[in-house]
């Protein structure tokens, strides 16, 4: 099941004097959390409606409606925030990279399963995904010439396996 709240960054610190604070993205890009109204703040899902927000320095500034000084913002330091995944619209054939972690992982070719996803590392060239479970620990490119599908409803991706891998 598709978690309802998916993690998006951690406020890192306040920003000036009238209670704007510093968000550290986990996004594909600072620019994603800019358009979302409604941020929750931690496990609770505290919804706080976001006045304005903008980039800098690849970190997001946020100012929330509510702290108005130093002293209130510093209440959110640390907080981790979250968005409500029916505030989304993702492009045809694209995934939270949330919804991957645990999916089985089979060979095309053969249909074996290989594990499931334990992690996702986020490198610049692409995302590489750690299976566990199987046979043996792999590490996967998540590029169209290793990954042959990605079905998250279903819970599985098939792999196109090469010698090596």
């Amino acid at each position: 099941m598709l978690k309802q709240y998916l993690e998006v960054g951690k406020v890192t610190n306040v920003h000036g004097l009238m209670g704007e604070v510093k968000v550290q993205p986990w996004a594909d890009s600072p620019e994603f959390l800019c358009q979302f109204k409604t941020l929750y703040v931690d496990q609770a899902h505290f919804p706080m409606n976001v006045q304005r927000a903008r980039v800098h320095k690849n970190m997001v500034i946020i100012k929330f409606e509510g702290p108005t000084d130093v002293p209130s913002a510093m209440s959110l330091r640390n907080a981790i925030l979250y968005i409500d995944r029916a505030d989304v619209t993702l492009p045809q054939g694209a995934f939270f990279l949330a919804d991957i972690y645990g999916l089985e992982v089979r060979d095309a070719a053969t249909g074996a399963v290989l594990g499931k996803i334990e992690d996702v590392l986020t490198l610049p060239a692409n995302n590489v995904y750690v299976v566990k479970g199987g046979p043996r620990e792999l590490m996967i490119p998540a590029v169209p010439q290793f990954i042959a599908e990605t079905n998250v409803e279903d819970g599985f991706i098939r792999v196109n396996m090469m010698e090596g891998l």
